[in-house]
């Protein structure tokens, strides 16, 4: 167990908002906090070091007891009332899709002691008290059947039946069991006093997840009088379940499993939900489904209307143990304070949020002692909930995300890679780059996260001379790509640093805070692929997948899209000759090198990892001005598979290797508004290289301070 750790209630907010903080300590003495403002992230001694400035607050001076919070993992549905007692025999069913039969100890449906479950044989199996029945043969993985679990009062057998929905044998299995009678409070994809996970462990309140699809379960009394049946081909985008049966025992989804899901009867005939809803009747529960961790609150801190805008973190320390929790404070809503907007990708933060990488090993902790880095790794502590870039335990990919428990990348000084020489950052740390290179050239700016832009759109940006992102904002919702357009199309000035960037869509939940979907759909880099038939998100009904394929690819937004991918390694730009056109220039003033950005903190140079290119079949303004463009990829570096037609032939029918690149670009709106973009990841790990003083600062200043007006 992670001795010291955290996370708050929200990831952002303006003065007057509370941030709850929620702390699990296993010591016995209390432990303190502290606010510090956020200046840089990089624990990397070649660099800028970890900046942090002390902030004055209510936190100090404060001791608060530590106390151990549990960590409760796997989704189910919980009904909101007890059902009436049962006399005279009753009946659960079920159609289920199991992906870890084999696992065993799985319950489907349970009402009190009385269970309907996969057995540790892999079998369908029933549970009454200390009575046991199971079927005679496992369960095949990922094939639909029909589960019953039924009790005939008048010769008190208990019979458990299992009927595959296409191929396949049936199964059943009888044993004697008098007197039984149904009552409780019913459970759908668990049961109570579920038995220990571990030898010596007590019983868990509520545990024996089930993996794997379950839909139209239902319970009948002996004479076959419906008592409850649940039909989830409604209200998809809820937590709640509907029960059309006469006792209304309508319920809740705990932890958020999968809706929208394709059911038995689903033959492809529709590939949405709100089309056919009636092919969408199931839901995929996992036993590592993880929403919100619901801890309880230990402290509290009101932004106050004198603190300015920017990132922070509160550090609590305990028994020489230390945890970092960030939050980012924005002005009140149409009051900025400063004529740069820095645009802080809290999506794409989340939608990483604890990524096992699958290249991660141990020994990274060697470079995270020397460094004094962060020392926890989502890797060797996947009880903290996993990424949208992993797997659960049944092979299924990760389709929702939250902040609402602890997110290791989410903190100051954590590596994402343990290897090559540079800083391994990515997300919240690697964004540091940028946001102490504004400290070191005395620029002001407020930050605006995606949760406002989604929120309050346009008005969010429409006050600032100039926005920019950050390193890599690669997840948005139509909302926050809306705001984005609607800012550049009113004369706005957008730069944008990053590489990946507007890539895919994603839908946020509108009742449960902190919830994102992302369904992984055809085509595009992929962790993991959608089921066939589950490329729309649940949350809104929207197709799931790339921008690109729902008619917005990057390229319409900042004029750059997504062409190659590498490993945590860079290159350079060459100057182009139309950079020196007298029209841009400006952009090179102070510069006499045609090579730009061979050095940095993030990969060794400025273009690296994920490099974006100009393409005006795909959105790019055909007067835009390419002003410098990568090159000296090394082999690793890969075109993204969405280019790709044959294994001889790509889309824009060029030679791959000219589609691995990024292109260096700027261009003017028709409102007079100017677009400045770099199509790489690592572009603003160069900004503090060497205290600011090299070729990508001076740039990017000249940029910046045109913008501004200056």
């Amino acid at each position: 167990m992670i001795p010291l750790i955290g996370y708050t209630n929200r990831l952002s907010g303006r003065s007057g908002d509370s941030i709850e903080f929620k702390v699990s300590s296993i010591a016995h003495e209390p432990f303190t906090a502290q606010l510090f403002r956020s200046i840089s992230a990089d624990p990397n001694p070649m660099g800028p070091g970890i900046i942090e400035r002390p902030v004055a607050s209510s936190l100090d001076g404060n001791h608060y007891p530590s106390r151990r919070q549990p960590i409760n993992a796997g989704s189910h549905a919980i009904a909101d009332n007890d059902l009436p007692t049962t006399d005279g025999g009753f009946r659960l069913s079920a159609l289920i899709w199991p992906t870890l039969p084999l696992k065993g100890g799985q319950a489907i449906l349970s009402c009190g002691d009385i269970v309907l479950m996969i057995g540790d044989d892999g079998a369908i199996a029933g549970q009454a008290g200390d009575k046991r029945v199971a079927a005679s043969e496992p369960l095949h993985s990922r094939a639909w059947y029909r589960v019953s679990l039924t009790y005939d009062s008048g010769d008190d057998t208990l019979t458990v039946s299992q009927e595959p929905i296409k191929n396949g044998h049936e199964a059943h299995g009888t044993v004697i069991a008098p007197g039984l009678k149904l009552s409780g409070k019913p459970i759908i994809g668990a049961m109570e006093n579920a038995p220990a996970a571990r030898p010596g462990d007590a019983p868990h309140a509520i545990g024996a997840h089930f993996n794997g699809k379950i839909e139209a379960p239902a319970i009948h009394d002996g004479a076959g009088n419906v008592l409850a049946a649940w039909d989830f081909a409604r209200d998809f985008s809820s937590t709640r379940i509907h029960d059309t049966g006469p006792n209304g025992l309508h319920g809740d989804l705990i932890n958020l499993p999968a809706r929208a899901m394709t059911g038995a009867a689903w033959n492809g005939e529709d590939m949405c939900f709100r089309y056919r809803p009636e092919h969408y009747g199931a839901i995929h529960f996992h036993d590592d489904d993880i929403f919100d961790f619901g801890w309880e609150t230990d402290f509290s801190f009101t932004i106050p209307d004198d603190l300015p805008s920017g990132a922070y973190v509160v550090r609590i320390k305990c028994n020489g143990h230390e945890e970092a929790m960030p939050f980012f404070v924005c002005p009140p809503l149409g009051q900025p304070r400063a004529k740069l907007c820095v645009l802080v990708s809290t999506f794409t933060y989340v939608i990483y949020g604890n990524y096992a990488r699958p290249a991660y090993h141990e020994s990274w902790h060697g470079r995270v002692a020397e460094w004094d880095a962060y020392p926890w790794n989502p890797a060797a502590h996947p009880e903290y909930g996993l990424s949208t870039y992993n797997f659960h335990s049944d092979g299924s990919g990760i389709c929702h995300a939250s902040h609402r428990r602890p997110l290791f990348n989410v903190r100051p000084a954590f590596l994402t890679t343990g290897i090559g020489e540079d800083s391994g950052l990515r997300h919240f740390p690697a964004d540091g780059h940028l946001l102490n290179w504004l400290e070191q050239q005395g620029i002001d700016y407020d930050i605006i996260t995606d949760h406002e832009l989604h929120q309050d759109g346009y008005a969010a940006l429409a006050p600032y001379q100039v926005v920019s992102t950050g390193s890599h904002p690669e997840y948005h919702t139509a909302r926050t790509l809306d705001a984005i357009e609607a800012y550049r199309d009113n004369g706005g000035n957008l730069m944008y640093l990053g590489g990946n960037g507007f890539y895919w869509r994603i839908a946020v939940h509108e009742s449960e805070a902190g919830a994102l979907e992302i369904r992984r759909g055809e085509g595009g880099i992929r962790a993991w692929a959608a089921e066939p038939g589950e490329y729309f998100n649940a949350f809104d009904g929207t197709y799931g997948g790339m921008w690109r394929r729902n008619g917005r690819p990057p390229q319409s937004i900042a004029g750059l899209g997504f062409t190659a991918q590498g490993d945590f390694t860079a290159s350079y730009y060459r100057r182009l000759q139309a950079s020196k056109d007298p029209a841009v220039a400006w952009i090179f003033d102070g510069i006499e090198d045609d090579i730009i950005g061979d050095f940095g903190l993030s990969g060794g140079g400025a273009a690296g990892f994920e490099l974006d290119r100009a393409d005006v079949r795909l959105g790019t303004p055909e007067d835009a001005v390419i002003l410098a463009r990568s090159e000296n990829h090394d082999a690793e570096t890969i075109m993204v598979p969405e280019e790709m037609l044959t294994h001889i032939m790509n889309w824009p029918l060029e030679s791959t290797r000219d589609l691995i690149r990024a292109d260096m670009l700027y261009f003017k709106t028709a409102s007079g508004g100017q677009v400045f973009s770099t199509g790489s990841i690592t572009y603003c790990g160069c900004l503090p290289w060497n205290d600011g003083d090299n070729n990508v600062s001076k740039l990017t200043e000249n940029v910046l301070r045109r913008f501004l007006g200056e």
